[in-house]
């Protein structure tokens, strides 16, 4: 593997590198569940909207929204390849992965989808996002208000396609046992570290691009930062 930068909070190991490489690295079953939220290949990452007002047409009474000014790059141009799935299935004993239902046919069938219901109205996001998950359960949804700049809780948003802490923290209390040792191959704005951290679960979290690696570890040094002052 090529040299892996690591940055360690506790029980949260940051590491800035291939996930692939890394999962190589690591023997069957070694996580007792992987939390990922691989590129979907919509083009999130370079979205010619960034930094403009546009607005869904479909909808005529939704409201034009801005765009946040997110730096454009290449990662979200198509999704992982075949081998991704391979290590993932392989190091990890159960999995969540977020945007399965845009490469179900990489996943086997499930009874279990995870859909966070984002409250956004008559807005021209999508009002829902899926996670197919390796868990023979009933299909669950949480409810969190996440449209533009109005969210339920405020909370910095640093990644085109960041998910709330609390997304996170409701998946680790209704999925994850204590003791779980966790891993998240795209930590992206590292919202799951933050969470991890409330809900004392040691966990390994890879970001590739070193801007958003160190932009992550960043808002979660200031998050612990807050906990002193109060």
């Amino acid at each position: 593997m090529n040299e892996c930068k690591k940055e360690k909070r506790g029980g949260i190991c940051f590491y800035n590198c291939d996930n692939i490489e890394f999962m190589k690295t690591k023997p069957d079953n070694f996580y007792d569940l992987a939390i990922v939220d691989p590129p979907y290949g919509i083009g999130a990452s370079n979205d010619s909207r960034f930094g403009k007002e546009f607005k869904d047409n479909t909808r005529p009474n939704a409201k034009p929204i801005k765009s946040k000014n997110y730096k454009k790059s290449e990662w979200d141009n198509k999704i992982p390849p075949d081998e991704y799935f391979k290590e993932l299935f392989r190091v990890s004993k159960n999995q969540i992965i977020w945007g399965g239902n845009y490469f179900i046919e990489k996943l086997k069938n499930t009874s279990c989808f995870i859909v966070w219901d984002k409250k956004n109205g008559e807005s021209n996001l999508a009002d829902c996002e899926l996670a197919w998950t390796s868990f023979d359960t009933s299909v669950r949804k949480f409810e969190w208000l996440w449209n533009g700049f109005q969210k339920q809780k405020p909370e910095e948003r640093i990644h085109p396609t960041q998910k709330p802490n609390a997304l996170y923290r409701w998946i680790l209390q209704n999925y994850a046992k204590k003791g779980f040792k966790i891993l998240d191959t795209h930590g992206g704005s590292h919202s799951h570290a933050i969470a991890a951290d409330i809900e004392k679960f040691d966990l390994d979290i890879i970001e590739i691009d070193t801007e958003y690696f160190k932009d992550g570890v960043a808002a979660f040094d200031y998050y612990k930062r807050q906990l002193k002052l109060f």
